[in-house]
């Protein structure tokens, strides 16, 4: 059996296979409830054969949306319109997961296809977003409200109840969106937090909040269900973050209770100088795999089925995460085990096909 083929154990659940469905938003929920489009373009992957699908980011409070299109996980009604969607796509024998998240001071701008760029203001739906203090990402985003002690406290239980939500609505894992400069990450990069208070000043201090969130999220869930966090483990920016910070985050976020770390790069400053190839990630997963001592995934430019299954085989990762390729060919895991020689079964549906 191709090593791509092969499930992994996440404790209480086994995904069927190495591939996943990385998150990606789709920038098409009213109020924060996922619709057609999501069962329509989630439940495609899971047909096409991702052994993990992960929900888009996935806001744990209004103002915590990335754009006024974006999914939320806030109250009871966005729990009855996920549950469709997950029982769907665990119908199709995949792992239905969620991605938690805070966009910070990223908050409250425009979807990718709008007419219009920035800050969303008031009048078209927009809010103040909040972050580790008072200064804008860029200059044409809104300017932040520094959290205050109450307001990280309210963050934190925010996650925790997301989590609960999220586990209510169907699904069988959770991840923790840690990176891409949203809020959790804003805390942990030195270039993006310069709080003089117990959040901010040295690493541990930056690290706290990711790690009250993940323990928070870990005592929500219970013992037997999967918790991811994805992190960028590199600003690929002098003076930033960098993936030996990583290592030690990680072995931080496993004794919170956190299974896997989803390794991502980037977001924190916006003129990075990032080495864009494929695979370009990759390492970034394995160094934090081989010196943390946890399960990694690797994703970001990942589009043959080869370049995959030596992720896995050679001990890279544990996990390869798909994007865009998957919006490419949503049934890229099921044509890839088959050229690997999985022999992957395709549904009733389409089996005159083969």
């Amino acid at each position: 059996m191709t090593v791509l083929g092969k499930p992994l154990e996440l404790r209480g659940v086994t995904l069927p296979n190495r591939i996943a469905l990385a998150p990606m938003c789709q920038y098409s929920a009213r109020d924060g409830l996922p619709g057609d489009w999501h069962l329509a373009h989630l439940g495609a992957r899971a047909v096409g054969g991702a052994g993990l699908v992960i929900a888009e980011a996935t806001a744990v409070l209004p103002e915590g949306r990335i754009s006024p299109r974006d999914t939320g996980i806030w109250s009871g009604a966005h729990v009855d319109a996920w549950r469709p969607i997950t029982a769907f796509i665990a119908a199709q024998g995949a792992v239905p997961a969620l991605q938690l998240a805070h966009a910070g001071f990223k908050a409250s701008t425009y979807w990718p296809f709008a007419q219009e760029r920035g800050g969303v203001p008031d009048g078209d739906g927009g809010w103040q977003p909040v972050g580790p203090g008072a200064e804008p990402f860029i200059p044409s985003y809104r300017a932040p409200r520094a959290l205050d002690e109450a307001g990280i406290t309210a963050v934190i239980d925010a996650f925790a109840q997301a989590a609960v939500r999220a586990v209510d609505a169907g699904f069988q894992a959770v991840e923790i969106h840690a990176a891409h400069g949203y809020l959790l990450h804003e805390f942990y990069s030195p270039l993006t937090n310069h709080r003089t208070d117990g959040w901010g000043g040295d690493r541990p201090a930056r690290m706290r909040l990711a790690l009250a969130v993940a323990r928070a999220v870990r005592a929500a869930v219970g013992p037997d269900l999967p918790v991811l966090a994805r992190v960028s483990a590199t600003d690929w920016t002098d003076g930033g973050w960098d993936v030996a910070d990583t290592v030690v985050l990680a072995r931080e976020l496993a004794a919170a209770g956190v299974d896997l770390i989803d390794c991502s790069s980037g977001g924190a400053a916006p003129h990075a100088d990032i080495p864009l190839g494929p695979g370009y990630q990759v390492p970034l997963a394995q160094r934090v795999r081989a010196e943390a001592g946890v399960l990694t995934g690797a994703v970001g430019l990942i589009t043959e089925p080869e370049q995959a299954e030596r992720i896995v085989e050679d001990g890279q990762a544990d996990l390869v995460l798909l994007g865009r390729e998957l919006l490419r060919d949503p049934y890229w895991p099921r044509r890839a085990l088959d050229r690997l020689g999985g022999l992957p079964h395709w549904p009733d549906q389409y089996q005159r096909a083969f």
